[in-house]
Parts: structure tokens; sequence; C-alpha cells
């Protein structure tokens, strides 16, 4: 009689941690940062209709990397659990660390009781009525869940991403400089190191200057006036040709 498969609990969770990160690696990166407005949201997607960000509820915000209709799902369920705790008590009983919280559990459990877990990062951002009171929260696939002061990177080479907020991030950034801070840092987190234009950006605010939801896109058109334009190609050294 053949004995049975064995692994101990130890190596299981390291396998599955090293799928999920291995995974949520491939994907395009996602940057949430702090600035004195409220909360800035910079994705790599060039994608119109599947987003990577979203509204939660009135000032909470989400983002996700890693596989798409699993971080979909989560911001699904987010809007959800909010929409009924909100109308059980109080629009303003809902906060972004009690849906936090929900998704660490969430994650958590499926991590432990799962096959396979989910491959995702997200981020839930809530702003209060002022910037110290503004709330950044990462969770990764296994349900940790971190409160970040200043800003948040996931997916894609997130520790490059990171390492080039941290050297350029200001507190008391613009939306302008903020944006071309966090283009920067996804341009240097790709494997192409290719540029980041416009078009190949999701981009949306948490607002605290809004009257009651303070979650906004920013469309395309306002983008291209925000970002530096593209430099220009480089001469090839050939002599033009003569016209005809």
């Amino acid at each position: 009689m053949t004995m049975p498969f064995y692994a101990s609990a130890e190596q299981i969770m390291r396998d599955r941690s090293e799928y999920a990160r291995k995974n949520v690696a491939r994907g395009r990166g996602v940057v949430a940062l702090k600035y004195p407005g409220g909360v800035l949201f910079v994705a790599d997607n060039a994608s119109r209709s599947l987003h990577k960000l979203g509204e939660l509820y009135d000032r909470v915000g989400f983002a996700g990397a890693g596989r798409y209709n699993e971080f979909e799902s989560l911001r699904v369920a987010g809007v959800r659990y909010a929409d009924v705790w909100g109308y059980s008590n109080s629009r303003r009983d809902v906060s972004g660390q009690a849906i936090a919280n929900m998704y660490a559990a969430n994650l958590g459990a499926i991590f432990t009781e799962q096959q396979k877990p989910f491959e995702v990062e997200i981020c839930v951002a809530e702003v209060g009525p002022s910037a110290d009171e503004d709330q950044l929260y990462r969770l990764t696939y296994d349900g940790s869940i971190v409160e970040e002061p200043q800003f948040a990177a996931m997916g894609g080479e997130s520790d490059a991403i990171s390492e080039r907020l941290r050297s350029a991030y200001q507190p008391e950034t613009t939306i302008e400089a903020g944006l071309r801070m966090a283009v920067d840092a996804l341009s240097a987190g790709r494997r192409d190191a290719a540029a980041l234009q416009a078009r190949d950006l999701e981009v949306a605010v948490l607002d605290r200057t809004r009257a009651l939801r303070c979650f906004r896109r920013i469309p395309t058109s306002e983008l291209t006036d925000l970002l530096p334009s593209a430099p220009p190609e480089a001469d090839s050294g050939r002599s033009p040709e003569p016209e005809a």
C-alpha cells in the first residue's frame, strides 16, 4: 500500500504565499497616496471598462491589483457591506477601517481554508474632515492588513515602486505633483521600463471638499493637461529624403 502524500502546514502556507505573490507581481502596479486635499489613486490600466479603482461608500475608496475577477468580487462585497451597515445604523458609522477589517477576515479565511488563495492586493482609503484623519489600509492575499502613513504600492514591481515613492514623496504635495510622482514610480516598476502616458492610466481621487460622495474619476482629457508631454523622438541620423 502506498503512503498518502504529506506536507506540513508550514510548507503548505509557504507554497500558497509564493503562488499568490508571484501571480500578483505579474500584474500592473497601483499607487494610492495622501495629499492635502484627500487621497489620490493611480493605476497602470489602459482599459476603459475594467476598473481597478472604485467607490465603496461616501468617503471610502477602493483599489485592487492582481486577478481582476477576484478583487472585483471583493469590491462588490465591500459595497454591499457598507450599504447594509449604513442603512441599519447611520451613514456616518461606515468607516474605511471597518471595511478593511471585513476584507482581512475574509481573505484570511480563504487563504487558510481553501486550496487556492486569492491572487490580490487591495487598498481601502477613507478621507476625513482634515488631512490628519485620512486613513489608508493595504491588504494582501493572506489577510494581512497594514495602515500606511503616506502611500501604498500594490502589484507589479511593488518594491521598486515603493522605493521611488519613498525618495520623492512630500506630505504637502499638490495633486498635480502627486500624479507625476505616482506615474514616475509606476513607470519605474514596469518590466519594459516604458514611460506611461495619459491613455495608459486610470486615475481617481477622494476629494474631501465634495459635499457627500467624495470619489471622482479623472478623465483622460484632464490627465493630458496634468501630465508632462512625451519627449520628442530621437533623431535617427538619416538625412531627409528629397521631395518628389
